[in-house]
């Protein structure tokens, strides 16, 4: 990436240059050329995500006014600060899979969802459900469970799979998935509603759990009411994890 190719390159020269132009050494000439290293390093990484944080507030104006295709091509031209900096690229790729996921293009999004960043737990939750909808059930339970290790705090993750689980007949594997979620996320209530639901052989109503985050996944019709005027939801979120 280059913010780490010029911060090393900008630490050699210093370190040369103390090298070759004092006595200290090279013990004493690779201090400062570390120092070098990690404040170029520091301040070229915080310039490239400036700029993706820019961006990220453009493609939500955009969101909001319905404009859809818009925000895709916003998306698509952050790519540019993509050899930069490290996890930018995945970013930009989750937030289009999830955008293209949420459009019901679900064979446009795949390719985008398979390069998301892991610890974008919906972009892995969509990524394994376009596997469960190619009734490839073991695949699907191989990406929620990557997605759910990488995810332990998103509860909506193991919400998801369980509700899969218990689609198709699985009640004991469904009630198993949302018992380890909640031994990551002893305090998660909602995780808790979905658990007594199950345990109770009541249905898992997670569009009441979770509103439209559970929506998103077109796994179930949204009841009309939610609807936004023109069969639209409105303007949608688009958030970036960095780490």
């Amino acid at each position: 990436m280059y913010n780490l190719l010029i911060s090393l390159a900008a630490g050699l020269v210093v370190t040369l240059a103390v090298l070759l132009g004092t006595n200290l050494g090279w013990v004493g000439s690779i201090l400062p050329g570390l120092l070098v290293i990690t404040a170029t390093y520091f301040l070229l990484a915080r310039r490239t995500w400036k700029k993706l944080e820019a961006l990220m507030g453009e493609v939500q104006k955009e969101l909001l006014a319905q404009k859809f295709d818009r925000a895709l091509q916003t998306l698509q031209g952050g790519f540019v600060l993509g050899p930069w900096q490290f996890l930018v690229a995945s970013q930009l790729h989750s937030q289009i899979g999830v955008l293209r996921y949420v459009r019901q293009d679900f064979d446009g999004a795949r390719p985008h969802l398979e390069k998301s960043f892991s610890r974008h737990g919906t972009a892995r939750a969509m990524l394994a459900l376009t596997r469960y909808r190619k009734k490839d059930l073991e695949g699907m339970r191989k990406l929620f469970d990557e997605a759910a290790k990488d995810n332990k705090k998103d509860g909506l993750v193991f919400a998801a799979w369980a509700w899969v689980e218990e689609k198709e007949g699985n009640h004991d594997r469904a009630i198993a998935v949302l018992a380890r979620g909640l031994k990551a996320n002893p305090s998660d209530e909602k995780l808790k509603a979905a658990a007594q639901a199950l345990q109770n052989d009541k249905r898992l109503k997670l569009g009441k759990i979770y509103g439209e985050q559970w929506w998103q996944f077109h796994l179930e019709q949204m009841p009309g009411q939610m609807m936004a005027p023109g069969g639209g939801r409105g303007g949608r979120r688009v958030i970036y994890q960095r780490r």
